[in-house]
C-alpha cells in the first residue's frame, strides 16, 4: 500500500518523516497531497544567540585596578589581564630571596579577585588562598604549620579533592624551603596564595602552568586570562633611570621604599618621600646588576602579543605608572602591535599623584606611556617614533581629580576624547574612580565605538 508522509513540527536532516501505520484508513489520492515545494512545516525558531561580549586587554598592576574587577565582570569576562612580574616587595620579596623565580604577588591578587564566589566552597577556597599570616614571625610560623598540616580552621568548607590539591603544593613549597636551610625563611605577613603559587611554579617549572592550576582551583571564568607580561621561571629586576642620572634598582625601592623585607609596604600616597628627580624611564636589569651596563631585554609573553592583535579595546589602567604599567610597555613588540591597531585605546588617569608622578598633568601621563612604548630613551636600534595618538585615543578622568587635565596639550598630542567619571575619596590614596561609574563609562564608550565601526563598514559598501 502506498505510504503518505506527514511533516509534524520541526524536521531534521538526520530524521525520516513519519509513515502512516498500515492500519490507517486509505490515504487520499495523490492529487490531494501537496507537492514538496508547497509543503509547509511549522516550528518555533530558536532565539538568535546573544552578541559576543567585547574583548579587552588591560595593562595594570596588582592593587589599583583590583577595586573595579568585580564590576568589570558584570560587563564582560573576555578580559586579558596583563601584569608585571617584577614586584619585589612584601612576602613576594621573601619568596624571591629564598627560592628565586619571578614575583607572583600581583598575579595571585588578580586571580583571587576573578575567582568564583557563588558557593560556600568557592568562598572557603578564596578565603584560604587570600589569607595572610600574622606580622609576628613566631606566630606566623606557628600558624603556617597549622595550615600546611591541615589542622587550621581555614580548611573548613574545602572539600577533600580541593584540600588535597591545594595542600600538596603548600607541602611542596615547605619542602623547597627546608632544602635551603642556609636561608632562614620569614613567614611574617606571608600570603598563603603566594606560597601555593610558588610551590606550583617550582613543581611544574612553569609560571604559565602555575597560573592555569590556580585559575582552575579558584574557578576563574575560562575566557578571563591572567597573563604575566613575561613568561619566565627566572627572577626579574626592574630598574629606573632618573633625569638627574640616578639609577634605582628594584620596583619597591622605586615606588614604596622600606627599611627591610619584613617591613609592611605603605601604599599611602601622602606618606612616601619624594624622588630626588623625575623618572626618565624604567628598564629590566640582571638580578645582580646595579647600573645601565646591566640592562637586559626579556621577550614578552607570546600570548600577550596574540591578545593585543585581536581585542576590541586596550586599556592602560590607573595605578603606579612607572612600576605597574610601563614595565609591560617597554618590551619589544608591544608598541609595534598597539600602534598598528585601529581599536579603542583608553587611558584611565589616576585621581591622585604618587611618588612616581608628583607634579604630573594628564599630558605627562600620555608622554610617559608614549615614551615607554616607543622605547625613546633605550637602545637607539629599538626605538619607535609613533605619536601619542597611535597609542591613546580616549582618556577617562575621575571627577575632582588632583591630576590637572591640560586639554590644550592633550589636543596637541592628538587626543580629543576626554570623559569625566564619578569618583570617590579614599582616606589613604585620595581620589579614586567610583567602580560602577567607571565600568558604565567604559561600556558606553565601547558600545559607541562598536556602532561607529559597523556604520563605517556599511558606508564602505
Amino acid at each position: 500500500m502506498a505510504e503518505a508522509w506527514l511533516c509534524l513540527g520541526p524536521t531534521f536532516s538526520n530524521s525520516l518523516p513519519l509513515p502512516l501505520p498500515s492500519s490507517s484508513p486509505s490515504p487520499p489520492s495523490m492529487a490531494s497531497v501537496p507537492s514538496p515545494r508547497h509543503r509547509r512545516c511549522y516550528s518555533n525558531p530558536d532565539p538568535p544567540p546573544p552578541p559576543p561580549q567585547p574583548a579587552l586587554l588591560v595593562f595594570s598592576g596588582g592593587t589599583a585596578f583590583n577595586g573595579v574587577v568585580e564590576d568589570l565582570k558584570t560587563f564582560t569576562t573576555r578580559v586579558a589581564h596583563v601584569l608585571p612580574v617584577s614586584d619585589d616587595g612584601g612576602s613576594t620579596a621573601e619568596i624571591v630571596r629564598v627560592l628565586g623565580g619571578p614575583a607572583v604577588g600581583d598575579i595571585r591578587s588578580r586571580c583571587l579577585r576573578l575567582s568564583d564566589q557563588s558557593t560556600a566552597e568557592a568562598l572557603a577556597v578564596r578565603n584560604l588562598l587570600g589569607h595572610r599570616l600574622p606580622l609576628d614571625p613566631l606566630k606566623a610560623k606557628s600558624e603556617w604549620y597549622s595550615i600546611v598540616e591541615g589542622d587550621h580552621t581555614l580548611w573548613k568548607g574545602v572539600s577533600k579533592p580541593y584540600r588535597e590539591t591545594i595542600r600538596s603544593f603548600l607541602v611542596y613549597f615547605q619542602s623547597q624551603i627546608l632544602r635551603r636551610a642556609e636561608e632562614s625563611f620569614c613567614f611574617s605577613n606571608g600570603s598563603i596564595g603566594n606560597f601555593f603559587f610558588a610551590g606550583a611554579r617550582i613543581f611544574f617549572r612553569s609560571l604559565d602552568a602555575a597560573i592555569f592550576l590556580f585559575s582552575r582551583v579558584s574557578d576563574i571564568p575560562p575566557e578571563s586570562l591572567v597573563l604575566p607580561v613575561i613568561s619566565t621561571n627566572d627572577r626579574l629586576t626592574l630598574g629606573c633611570e632618573l633625569w638627574d642620572g640616578t639609577i634605582i634598582r628594584g620596583q619597591n625601592e622605586i615606588s614604596h621604599p622600606t627599611r627591610g623585607t619584613t617591613e609592611l609596604i605603605n601604599k599611602d600616597s601622602f606618606s612616601t618621600p619624594a624622588l630626588p628627580s623625575k623618572i626618565k624611564r624604567v628598564f629590566y636589569m640582571s638580578s645582580e646588576g646595579k647600573n645601565l651596563l646591566h640592562e637586559v631585554f626579556p621577550s614578552p609573553n607570546a600570548t600577550v602579543l596574540e591578545q593585543l592583535s585581536n581585542v576590541d579595546c586596550i586599556v592602560y589602567a590607573m595605578g603606579s605608572l612607572f612600576t605597574s604599567i610601563c614595565p609591560s610597555l617597554v618590551l619589544l613588540g608591544i608598541g609595534e602591535i598597539i600602534s598598528s591597531r585601529s581599536c579603542l585605546k583608553v587611558l584611565m588617569l589616576n585621581g591622585t599623584p604618587d611618588r612616581e608622578t608628583n607634579g604630573f598633568s594628564a599630558s605627562c601621563f600620555v608622554t610617559a606611556i608614549t615614551d615607554a612604548l616607543n622605547r625613546t630613551y633605550g637602545d637607539p636600534c629599538n626605538r619607535l617614533q609613533n605619536p601619542p595618538s597611535q597609542y591613546i585615543n580616549t582618556i577617562l578622568v575621575p571627577r575632582n581629580s588632583s591630576v590637572p587635565v591640560d586639554v590644550d596639550r592633550l589636543n596637541a598630542q592628538g587626543i580629543f576624547d576626554v570623559i569625566v567619571v564619578d569618583s570617590l575619596r579614599d582616606s589613604k590614596v585620595g581620589i579614586i574612580y567610583d567602580p560602577k561609574s567607571l565600568i558604565r563609562a567604559l561600556a558606553d564608550l565601547i558600545d559607541r565605538y562598536m556602532k561607529s565601526r559597523v556604520k563605517e563598514l556599511i558606508d564602505a559598501r
